[in-house]
């Protein structure tokens, strides 16, 4: 089931703020050695390895004195400004001591939801592994605002190991994997080695976040799976406040294993499934979902209801009648002239543009049908 680390080719860890800051001390400087040494073992063996690391903010405020109270936004900004100096101090000058060079990547939600600078990140990362040289990622915290935040760094997480074409996903937590509820509110809670794809009984399951210091729950844990499973990266969850808690997954302490799809969304189109928020979204009649299921573009006549402001070629949602995504992809008009064309067939959009229409609302070269509908269909 769960091979061994050093059998994948490259394997994006995410570390969570609570593993690596002590709210009261800082830095968990003896555990940050212990990962490392990890990094540094699968490395010496041939896997690349990049880091999704959380903690800048939480660093920052303990170095500030800002104690325990919610921070205004432009606080917790300046506590990340801070707090990514010392964090990428330690990430360097641990590396250092194992051999191992790296590089400080700061990203936004537009680094990854844009096209360009999707293509823009994607080669810098890339670059940075053939020179040798671990990618110490983390989201742009001095610059991010609520309304564009990933508000978690599971799915950036996600995003970065489809994105850089990893085989592996290991998501470091303050819980050892996927339970059939919250264990620590349910002590009849069982634990779940294996998902084998994310059924909506294993959506169900998702709880709320443990630990105050943690921005993300189980919930942002199985979106992180969706993103990555659907574009056939394996995940797995398993708590990290251990020391070397990758040399632990070898060892078989508990965690829990997703496994990746089989027939996964590849390259341009993972990009386009795995965007978090659509720029705006488009209601289907049934003969419409129909015919998507089928492999067939989606046209105006089918479109009954157009919301969100949203240019040419942004991500919209594809709703079925009852308000459930089955679809994303990238649209072919602004929402202006889909609102005027929407419900109108072929022969009567010209007139209602006054100029000559593309033929689809959405073409099926740009359209990913939601798995868990099309795992529905298969079933």
């Amino acid at each position: 089931m769960i091979r061994p680390l050093a059998s994948h080719r490259r394997i994006t860890v995410k570390i969570g703020s609570a593993l690596l800051v002590d709210r009261s001390k800082g830095l968990k400087a003896d555990w940050l050695a212990s990962l490392v040494a990890d990094i540094a073992g699968l490395w010496a063996q041939g896997t690349e390895v990049l880091v999704v690391s959380s903690g800048a903010i939480a660093l920052g405020r303990t170095i500030l004195g800002l104690g325990k109270r919610v921070l205004k936004l432009e606080e917790s900004q300046a506590a990340a400004a801070v707090g990514q100096i010392a964090l990428a101090r330690a990430w360097s000058e641990e590396l250092a001591r194992r051999g191992l060079k790296s590089g400080q990547v700061l990203v936004t939600l537009g680094d990854t939801e844009e096209r360009r600078r999707y293509l823009n990140a994607r080669a810098t990362i890339g670059t940075l592994l053939k020179l040798k040289a671990v990618p110490v990622i983390n989201e742009n915290d001095t610059v991010a605002t609520s309304e564009i935040r990933y508000g978690d760094n599971d799915r950036l997480a996600a995003r970065v190991a489809t994105m850089m074409g990893g085989d592996l996903l290991v998501l470091l937590s303050d819980i050892d994997g996927l339970y059939t509820a919250p264990p620590a509110l349910n002590p009849d809670a069982k634990h779940i080695p294996l998902v084998e794809r994310i059924t909506p009984e294993i959506d169900a399951m998702a709880g709320g976040a443990a630990s105050e210091l943690s921005r993300g729950g189980m919930r942002t844990k199985i979106d992180a799976g969706k993103i990555a499973t659907g574009a056939g990266t394996a995940m797995i969850i398993t708590q990290g406040d251990r020391m070397n808690p990758l040399s632990a997954i070898d060892r078989g302490e508990t965690c829990t294993w997703f496994a990746p799809s089989q027939n996964p969304v590849r390259g341009y189109k993972s990009w386009i499934a795995g965007q978090l928020e659509p720029a705006g979204r488009l209601t289907v009649d049934a003969g419409a979902i129909t015919a998507l299921l089928s492999g067939k573009s989606l046209l105006p006549a089918g479109v009954k209801l157009v919301s969100g402001d949203f240019a040419r070629g942004d991500t919209v949602a594809i709703l079925d009648p009852e308000g459930h995504e089955v679809a994303r992809g990238l649209v072919a008009y602004d929402a202006a002239d889909a609102v005027r064309i929407a419900g109108l067939k072929t022969a009567e959009i010209a007139d209602a543009l006054g100029y000559e229409p593309r033929s689809a609302m959405v073409h099926r070269d740009d359209l990913v049908v939601s798995r868990t509908v099309a795992q529905k269909m298969e079933g």
